[in-house]
């Protein structure tokens, strides 16, 4: 049986959904009910038998950080997909950012160890890729440091960490380094938010740009590592590198908006930093520009496929495609 943490999530929910369409046998940890109700809303954009599927999935209430919940989840369990993290990009979140991500993928990968799990695959991010001294394309092998890094990619770094050890402790492991993942249904968290972005047809759009890479071809690669040999190796998942011109204007398309044609310009980001700033302390809602936002934005990162392309023969799906099927479901949920 296979186990999989943030299974409510983007990533763990289109994973669970290709587990049960394949009548696999999986068990998926919760911590609320209205958690499984957006995966159940994921369910139903692919299947008319998406009651049916869900029910296929043995759920199980717990936590990553508490361990006994772990052990009870643990029970059968030959591989796990750990896709459980918290995303935060606000400083003041650091030390829930580094119980969540680094301590909780601590516990998991001592739980794997302890009960003798085949292997592991870790979902990390291309936050913890290292960044180009030049301009050339980075990949898995460029060196990261703590400059410039946001508290995010900092505590994902630390998790990677933890799945290293237990690597060293003889637990198979394989680790994705996804880009910015394009799939539908969390409209208010990554990639969804340049689908509410495109959708009010804004003039302006952010300098910069990343790596992008459909749903369906992360869940897809991550499902043919664990089936594969492979082990002990991490792997940049992009399709395709882009500026946020243009994946806005794909998605501006795709909706029937008018496209955005002015840059932001750096020192209105910077105002924009300060007015983040007093809405986090006002509001609480979560910041979005930081320092290390705007200096991310300043220099953006072009990454290498090869590796991953290279170890399973793969080609990557078309994101124009995923952005019309996204596109047509956030029209129809407004």
């Amino acid at each position: 049986m296979i186990l999989v943490t943030g299974g409510t999530g983007l990533v763990g929910s289109h994973l669970l959904l290709k587990l049960s369409m394949d009548n696999i046998k999986v068990r998926a940890i919760y911590r609320t009910q209205k958690k499984l109700d957006s995966v159940k809303k994921i369910f139903s954009y692919y299947s008319d038998n998406a009651t049916a599927l869900f029910n296929k999935i043995d759920w199980v209430h717990g936590d990553i950080l508490d361990i006994p919940s772990l052990e009870n989840a643990i029970e059968d369990i030959t591989h796990v997909y750990h896709c459980a993290a918290y995303i935060s990009f606000n400083p003041s979140d650091f030390k829930k950012l580094e119980r969540i991500n680094r301590e909780g993928t601590a516990n998991i990968v001592n739980i794997c160890i302890a009960y003798g799990i085949n292997k592991l695959c870790h979902v990390s991010t291309i936050g913890t890729i290292g960044r180009p001294i030049n301009n050339e394309k980075v990949d898995e092998e460029t060196e990261w440091t703590l400059q410039n890094a946001n508290p995010y990619a900092i505590t994902k770094h630390l998790a990677e960490m933890e799945v290293w050890r237990g690597a060293q402790e003889e637990l198979e492991i394989v680790i994705v380094n996804p880009g910015v993942i394009l799939g539908p249904g969390f409209w208010n968290s990554g990639s969804g938010s340049f689908f509410k972005t495109a959708a009010k047809g804004y003039k302006y759009y952010p300098p910069g740009g990343s790596g992008f890479i459909t749903i369906n071809d992360v869940t897809n690669i991550m499902i043919a590592l664990m089936n594969s040999d492979i082990h002990n190796e991490r792997f940049i998942l992009v399709a395709e590198n882009l500026t946020y011109k243009q994946i806005l204007e794909k998605i501006a398309l795709a909706m029937d908006k008018k496209p955005p044609t002015k840059a932001l310009k750096f020192w209105q980001l910077k105002i924009g930093k300060i007015a983040d700033k007093i809405r986090n302390i006002l509001t609480g809602n979560p910041r979005t520009i930081t320092k290390n936002t705007i200096h991310g934005l300043k220099h953006p990162t072009a990454f290498n496929n090869e590796k991953i392309k290279n170890a399973l023969g793969m080609e990557f799906e078309s994101l124009d495609d995923q952005i019309k099927f996204s596109s047509k479901l956030f029209i129809s949920e407004r």
